[in-house]
């Protein structure tokens, strides 16, 4: 059906804005931004509740776009209904989230348009996207942080809590695994405030979608208990219409398929360039102008009326909306002010009071527990006083020890409980996190160390969007025993150190686990990754050594050599830290001064001062070992050139850990033999 003038030139102003855009980088993808543009305006300035003058607004309805290399769709939207840039409070400011410029500098080095849509880069976009389908497991995330804000924070007509999540996907994240892992978690969860708009265009990089895909997606989203709808032209703004009107009444997540057109649009007209992620050339974008009764010599055209129709459209709507909000947020002040402080902490990313006045103190044990033990215990009390806190397992929760007591399990009749069990989904379990986060949650996941391979997306996404997401990582090296090879992690602690930004964090003892756990929730920006033994760790005696609170700054020195004197310095993480110490005590009775340092994070001792790093491994002392059940890739930084390293150099085996240790090399005597070739001392 014909489009009324003024919402046809709205569409073709973000089809051109998003052609030029590309055309100049020489770099991009024109088709989907082509292609879906009318969905883009029918659900931004006719459905979504969202307001461009306050992009942060708590309970605005997020839009994901999970295909990000559309990202000049967003990127013209966000121009066009006027949304504004925000600082690092938060807080908007008297300027463009994108303004024509940034759109014509789109891909150039220091703008806020990069290539897929970068999280705190650009006020408006609610996920970093790129890799394909994250976008769609991110969107799950939130739905599920909205029903739950709703379920703990919602009161007889105080509703502040109620946002839906729409995200767009193309055919290339329904391809990949983690978008069927969310979707069916999505749809066990029965989530009534998710909606997914699947680009169905028949076309993918290398050409017909028919190349290596056929299947019925709808079909399979039924199967995982989703409603579906079709709109068989994306062009049809009536068609996507009530299919916004029938995600609306659906008591569970929405699959819309629309159909659209790589290119002008049009089901005549199908650019090839634009299906395969390039520029459409000069010819090209004056023929796809001429489609669309353009000026074809216009570059960055934005007509007269077309602004001011979004903020008739968008602009009027989502400020009112926002505006009564506020008054409703202002009535709970007042009606519910124990909850109402809780809300604003929640939206700086803060603690209450006293969230670490339970925090487990743990005598010394030589016998000890493994730090999952201890780690399950310090996140309940944490859990105890930041009601917010939540989270679980990859089907691991008995093994992983996260759950949290006294608290329902959250279920499509418990959206507000805190216990997620999130299936054998790993991958679509960090995706999930991080749109919790997004939303404010202090959310975790949690797994064995060596099935982070399984989410190093969605880990190293959640580092570059700098949100404190963490992940709870047990059976962190081959002490984990008869499980084998297939289960101990060896390469993995230093590829996720090689992440920017990431925490990785292997405390020695349960009272290094606390310490650990107080730097983990202090974060606002860094995610964790806590990893943690499945065998039981000594738990060290705090009066003969140092007290574990050193464990905050990532390294400290936990037993020293006598007079402060070290010839010798020993390092570890996590359980070979008993190792160290034991061979530190039996230099001692030789009269070898050995000095025993816990590393439990290279990347937060890294941050320290020269002094302090200096302090603990005094460029002095060459002599030097470092003991760590996994690859040793990283620790020729701490122990230089002529240093020796204790770690693996092949995969584990399926053994007894009785058996494993001593085969690997994991014994005291061998930490103390070490120490003495470093010295060029030979042993008894």
């Amino acid at each position: 059906m014909p489009q009324p003038p003024i919402e046809k030139l709205a569409i073709d102003t973000i089809r051109t804005l998003s052609i030029d855009a590309v055309q100049k980088a020489n770099s991009g993808h024109p088709g989907a931004p082509m292609a879906l543009a009318p969905v883009a305006y029918a659900l931004w300035q006719n459905v979504l509740r969202y307001d461009p003058s306050e992009p942060t607004w708590p309970n605005r309805d997020r839009f994901v776009l999970s295909n990000g290399h559309a990202s000049m769709l967003l990127y013209s939207v966000l121009h066009l209904t006027g949304v504004r840039q925000v600082d690092h409070e938060g807080r908007a400011l008297d300027a463009p989230a994108v303004s024509l410029d940034d759109i014509k500098s789109f891909r150039q080095l220091g703008s806020r348009t990069p290539g897929h849509p970068e999280y705190r880069l650009t006020s408006g976009v609610e996920s970093t996207t790129g890799p394909l389908g994250q976008g769609a497991a991110n969107s799950v995330g939130m739905a599920i942080a909205s029903r739950w804000l709703g379920a703990r924070y919602n009161r007889p007509g105080l509703t502040l809590f109620d946002f839906d999540v729409y995200a767009i996907l193309g055919d290339g994240c329904m391809m990949e695994g983690i978008s069927s892992e969310a979707a069916s978690l999505a749809g066990h969860l029965k989530l009534p405030n998710l909606c997914w708009l699947y680009d169905n265009n028949h076309i993918s990089l290398d050409g017909k979608l028919a190349l290596s895909f056929s299947e019925d997606v709808p079909e399979r989203f039924e199967a995982y208990g989703w409603a579906t709808t079709h709109v068989t032209d994306a062009n049809d703004l009536a068609q996507l219409a009530k299919a916004f009107q029938f995600f609306k009444q659906q008591g569970r997540p929405t699959l819309i398929v629309v159909d659209s057109h790589i290119g002008y649009g049009s089901p005549k007209r199908q650019d090839t360039s634009a299906a395969h992620g390039e520029p459409l050339g000069e010819d090209q974008v004056r023929a796809a102008k001429q489609f669309y009764g353009w000026p074809e010599d216009a570059q960055f055209l934005v007509p007269d009326g077309v602004r001011e129709h979004f903020q008739q459209g968008i602009g009027i709507r989502g400020r009112k909306l926002r505006q009564e909000w506020e008054a409703t947020r202002e009535r709970y002040r007042k009606e519910a002010p124990d909850l109402s402080r809780d809300l604003d902490l929640i939206d700086r990313f803060e603690l209450p009071p006293g969230w670490d006045a339970e925090l487990p103190v743990f005598p010394a044990d030589p016998k000890g527990m493994a730090t999952r033990e201890s780690g399950g215990q310090v996140l309940n009390a944490l859990a105890k006083r930041i009601p917010w806190l939540l989270g679980g397992a990859a089907d691991l929760s008995g093994s992983t020890k996260v759950t949290i007591k006294g608290e329902p399990n959250l279920a499509a009749g418990e959206p507000g409980g805190r216990n997620i069990y999130y299936g054998v989904r790993e991958h679509a379990m960090g995706a999930i996190v991080n749109g919790m986060v997004l939303s404010k949650l202090r959310a975790f996941g949690s797994t064995f160390l060596t099935f982070t391979d399984y989410m190093r997306a969605p880990i190293r996404l959640s580092s570059l969007m700098e949100i404190p997401a963490f992940h709870v990582m047990t059976h962190d090296s081959i002490g984990l025993g008869e499980d084998g090879p297939t289960h101990q992690p060896i390469e993995q602690l230093a590829s996720l150190r090689a992440m920017p930004g990431l925490l990785v964090i292997r405390p020695g003892d349960a009272n290094e686990v606390t310490e650990c756990y107080r730097v983990v929730m202090e974060s606002k920006h860094h995610p964790a990754i806590l990893s943690l033994s499945r065998q039981a760790l000594p738990t060290f005696d705090r009066t003969k050594y140092a007290p574990a609170s050193g464990a905050r700054k990532g390294a400290y020195v936990l037993a020293e050599a006598e007079g402060g004197k070290p010839e010798v310095l020993l390092m570890a993480t996590g359980s070979e830290v008993r190792l160290i110490v034991e061979a530190h005590e039996k230099l001692k009775a030789e009269g070898i001064r050995a000095r025993a340092i816990s590393m439990p994070c290279w990347e937060i001792f890294e941050q320290q001062s020269p002094e302090y790093r200096e302090s603990v491994l005094p460029s002095s002392v060459t002599a030097r070992v470092a003991v760590e059940q996994a690859a040793m890739f990283g620790w020729k930084a701490y122990v230089g050139r002529t240093g020796k390293i204790l770690g693996m150099k092949s995969f584990g085996a399926s053994a007894p850990i009785k058996d494993l240790l001593p085969h690997f090399g994991f014994t005291t005597d061998h930490v103390v033999a070490a120490a003495k070739e470093q010295l060029g001392r030979k042993g008894p």
